[in-house]
């Protein structure tokens, strides 16, 4: 291949939003608009969906004063999707539709930003076009606040959610301790199969108090020893405040929360949620103790106004980054961030094979945990704190945020 490719470029965005994810979308435009060899830069509508419909936005004609707003704007600006792409040895219709759209526009820059599944996404993509003789550089550019994405220390969004769970966290700990009564609250933080974002509750020691107590998925979770813990705590203090991730499951597998719903998403992951309020019930029918819960849900990764700059200033250069290294003649690969060695927070961004990041998940390290898998360690909070760090410098309007309010004008061929 050789590194002089001239053509048009697609950004979309995919998964679940993220208090910086337009940084990176920003890191992107601003980098594409100074490549040469990038000829026009498209946004598609709702993730890989809006590649297969040809739903695709013409970025160069958004004012570039707007644009920027982009980088203290949280959700996905182009819209997401949670759309599985079938395996194109078996179904190979999408991917039809996918390559039409790109030689329709020219497009020989592809650029998705997700996590998980959305790397999966970019690996089919990118394995299918390189299967079938078209040369397009297919780079995935990580998010997702659940901090779970294999081949990187960490990933865009989580340390804005971390930051914005640490404050509320320490907010409610002030409020546990107002009246004289006895109290035990619980907060539900979302992470269905990795802890990352319950464990930044700890990160509340900062400003008040870390929980009592702290569960994550990576450790079983037992219901008698959880209510030991907690009459433990309660005898001492009469109070107890308590994190739980969402995703925390009895020794089988099975979720605590009763919350399922009927249908998955895409990829066939439930939703979870209502977790709060079932150990609620339970924490009070077995100590008869006055008990709050909290679930924090959707605030957590849409708090903008609690962004962490760190994460803000990734998020924009893994944008970058990511349309430099394809310029470059990479592809088939993700953006990663390798954290130096030293006592100051430094990384450098590096490129993973997309193949060996898809669908594999990334969980806290057991050492990182308490041996009574109540809590987590010292280890831990070391890691999490530098993400949270930095005042953003965001923009306002009498008050209150102002916004990215794009035109989103339809492009054409």
């Amino acid at each position: 291949m050789s590194n002089k490719l001239i053509g048009a470029c697609i950004f979309a965005q995919s998964g679940g939003p993220t208090a910086v994810i337009n940084a990176s979308a920003y890191g992107v435009f601003v980098a594409a608009f100074d490549a040469p060899e990038i000829t026009r830069v498209l946004g598609a509508a709702h993730g890989i969906t809006g590649v297969i419909n040809d739903v695709l936005y013409d970025i160069d004609k958004e004012d570039r004063d707007e644009l920027r707003l982009l980088l203290n704007t949280p959700s996905s600006e182009l819209g997401s999707c949670r759309y599985k792409l079938a395996d194109p040895d078996e179904d190979d219709t999408d991917y039809k539709k996918i390559l039409e759209t790109f030689r329709k526009y020219n497009v020989r820059y592809f650029f998705y930003n997700g996590g998980n599944d959305s790397m999966d996404t970019c690996s089919k993509v990118s394995r299918y076009l390189e299967k079938v003789g078209y040369e397009c550089r297919v780079i995935g550019i990580p998010k997702t606040i659940d901090n779970d994405l294999y081949g990187t220390d960490h990933c865009p969004g989580y340390g804005s959610a971390a930051r914005y769970i640490a404050t509320s966290v320490a907010e409610v700990c002030k409020d546990t301790y107002v009246y004289d009564v006895g109290t035990i609250t619980v907060i539900e933080i979302m992470g269905r199969h990795a802890g990352w974002l319950a464990g930044s509750a700890s990160l509340a020691a900062i400003s008040c108090a870390p929980p009592d107590l702290i569960y994550l998925p990576e450790v079983p979770f037992d219901i008698d020893r959880f209510i030991d813990d907690i009459n433990r705590v309660y005898a001492a203090k009469k109070k107890c405040l308590i994190a739980v991730s969402e995703g925390i499951r009895y020794p089988d597998g099975s979720f605590v929360s009763e919350a399922k719903i009927s249908t998955t998403d895409g990829f066939g992951h439930y939703q979870l949620g209502g977790l709060a309020s079932t150990l609620a019930g339970l924490i009070k029918m077995r100590t008869g103790a006055k008990v709050r819960g909290i679930e924090l849900s959707l605030l957590q990764r849409c708090g903008a106004h609690l962004a962490s700059q760190t994460d803000i200033d990734e998020a924009f250069q893994a944008g970058q980054f990511a349309v430099q290294s394809a310029v470059a003649g990479e592809t088939g690969k993700m953006v990663a961030f390798e954290r130096l060695p030293g006592p100051e927070y430094k990384i450098r961004m590096i490129l993973q094979p997309l193949d060996i990041v898809a669908n594999v998940e990334k969980k806290v390290p057991r050492e990182w945990i308490n041996a009574e898998g109540n809590n987590v360690t010292s280890e831990f909070i070391d890691y999490a704190l530098p993400l949270v760090q930095g005042e953003n410098k965001r923009v306002l309007e009498q008050g209150l945020p102002r916004f990215a309010q794009l035109k989103k004008i339809r492009a054409v061929p």
